[in-house]
């Protein structure tokens, strides 16, 4: 073998072996991202959101299968084997494209999003509903207050029924002694939550997009290692030491 087809063929071996890896990291990639977003779903009408992570949970659990395939065609220089890695190679590469656009897209709408359906919730808070469960939990993990900030209490329905000038305790930044009364601010979280939201949910959507384009990049490559091996096989006439199912 001349040293084109022993790089290719190391080049497609090391790349099934990162398809193996690769299922285990997209999986954590794509569970973590529908996670952060199962979280804060009440903050999000566009439930679309989330397909960049359903499009990377898909291609992992194929992923296993598609590692061992390239590994026996690569070892066995089957030419239907190689073929069929490649078109699978091409059918992921082309979906994780399509992941890394759908991300920047959904990136740019998660601000107009979150400010409307944040609001929209905010508004509905009484302290008993599931709604209002949901803002205290957003308050007391993202250390927040409001959307704005924590002045934005003092316009909602639930503010004027207490009629004790203090907001939720979840805005509290020690529960000891805190009764989260306006007039002592500085118990209070000042930051509003539709920022620290917005933030969040991009740097998970940041961060799975550099995931998505660095096994893209991956899979170029192996595409183009490929076609080295099979069109150096047939120029050459060169046989593989093995015969596979697939040769």
């Amino acid at each position: 073998m001349d040293c084109g087809v022993i790089t290719s063929k190391t080049v497609l071996l090391l790349l099934s072996l990162a398809f193996w890896a690769a299922a285990a990291g997209l999986t954590y990639v794509g569970a973590y991202v529908i996670n952060t977003y199962r979280s804060y779903d009440s903050f999000l009408q566009d439930k679309y959101a989330l397909l960049p992570a359903v499009i990377i949970l898909a291609i992992a659990v194929v992923m296993f299968i598609i590692g061992l395939i390239g590994w026996c065609s690569t070892f066995r220089e089957s030419r239907l084997g190689l073929g069929l890695f490649l078109a699978i190679i091409l059918i992921i590469f082309i979906a994780e494209v399509s992941a890394f656009v759908l991300g920047f897209v959904y990136r740019e709408k998660v601000k107009a999003d979150v400010q409307v359906t944040m609001r929209s919730v905010f508004e509905k808070y009484d302290g008993k509903s599931e709604e209002s469960t949901i803002m205290d939990y957003l308050q007391e993990q993202l250390h927040c207050c409001g959307v704005k900030n924590y002045s934005d209490w003092t316009t909602t329905q639930w503010f004027n029924a207490t009629g004790n000038n203090s907001v939720p305790l979840s805005c509290c930044m020690q529960e000891m002694n805190c009764t989260g009364r306006l007039d002592q601010p500085q118990e209070l979280y000042t930051r509003g939550c539709a920022d620290e939201l917005e933030s969040g949910l991009q740097s998970v959507i940041s961060y799975a997009m550099l995931v998505i384009l660095g096994f893209a990049i991956v899979k170029f490559f192996g595409m183009l290692s490929v076609c080295v091996l099979t069109c150096r096989r047939e120029d050459s006439g060169y046989q593989p030491l093995y015969s596979g199912v697939f040769a």
